[in-house]
């Protein structure tokens, strides 16, 4: 899944992250339903797991 998000210019990324974020809040705030609250969760776990950090912690691998 990694070699699909790398692929994304970094500009789809942010934009991204920033919907995200917004539907988080939403959801914090029960604006949004459940359905994107989910997705929410699992953008953002998408997005912390494939941290520079993360991945050194799970498969120690060194810091570009």
């Amino acid at each position: 899944m990694n070699k699909y998000f790398d692929a994304l210019p970094d500009g789809v990324k942010h934009a991204l992250d920033l919907i995200s974020f917004a539907a988080l809040l939403g959801s914090l705030i029960s604006v949004l339903p459940v359905i994107a609250s989910v997705l929410t969760i699992v953008w953002t776990a998408i997005r912390i797991y494939e941290t520079a950090t993360v991945q050194a912690l799970l498969y120690r691998k060194e810091r570009p």
